[in-house]
């Protein structure tokens, strides 16, 4: 039995104890503040799914949890049922704030035995790192968890980021879930944008997000917007 005031079920989000949630798209995007559950909601996934919570592949083990004192999501997987339709439990669960030691692991991983030349991702900006790996792990079949990868790129690269999507999109064998605060990644067309409030998920279009709003005063006037944000 799982204590309710324990995180992570203390989450506004199970507050009612059970919920559904059905992955019917290629692409499902999840939205809302910080602090209402997204990277928990992912983390809980990605590990019934056999990712490591920190982030990687299956039987990828990079980051070293020993002296952890964090709480991270990955209990929420006990409380998990899964309906799989078929099984995959290939693909990739990304965090941005542990890509450096999913890339040193991936890259000495590579060094033995030698194979040819190592990725070497740590070798790029993180910026020209993030799209590389992504191309590179993301052409299986396979479940592909995104926490917030918009984290290291400019809006150009996010350009570049949603044509990935769209490869994955129409490949047929990809099943991608997203949470991300980038109004350009949650604007692909096809996806399921969902918003996370502490009432729970529920279904939302781009202009309802908090975040195009916000985006949408700063255009129409910035110089207005910031003097507004920023007095008293």
């Amino acid at each position: 039995m799982a204590d309710r005031d324990a995180y992570p079920f203390c989450l506004p989000l199970f507050a009612e104890g059970e919920f559904e949630l059905a992955f019917d798209h290629a692409i499902t995007i999840i939205v809302g503040e910080n602090g209402t559950g997204k990277s928990t909601l992912l983390e809980g996934i990605a590990a019934l799914a056999g990712y490591d919570e920190a982030g990687g592949g299956k039987a990828y083990r990079p980051v070293d949890h020993s002296g952890a004192i964090e709480a991270m999501g990955g209990a929420l997987s006990q409380a998990l049922r899964a309906s799989w339709l078929p099984k995959i439990t290939a693909g990739w669960f990304f965090r941005a704030e542990s890509f450096f030691s999913v890339a040193r692991y991936l890259d000495e991983a590579a060094r033995e035995p030698l194979s040819g030349p190592p990725p070497d991702f740590l070798s790029h900006s993180h910026g020209e790192g993030f799209p590389r790996f992504f191309d590179e792990r993301c052409r299986r079949q396979g479940i592909f968890i995104f926490d917030e990868p918009e984290s290291a790129l400019s809006p150009s690269r996010q350009i570049e980021f949603l044509k990935l999507l769209r490869r994955m999109d129409a490949s047929g064998i990809c099943q991608v879930i997203m949470a991300t605060h980038a109004p350009v990644l949650m604007a692909y067309p096809g996806a399921r944008l969902l918003r996370l409030t502490k009432h729970g998920l529920e279904p939302v279009t781009l202009e309802e997000t908090d975040r195009f709003r916000l985006i949408r005063e700063f255009c129409a006037d910035p110089a207005a917007f910031v003097e507004t944000m920023t007095a008293g």
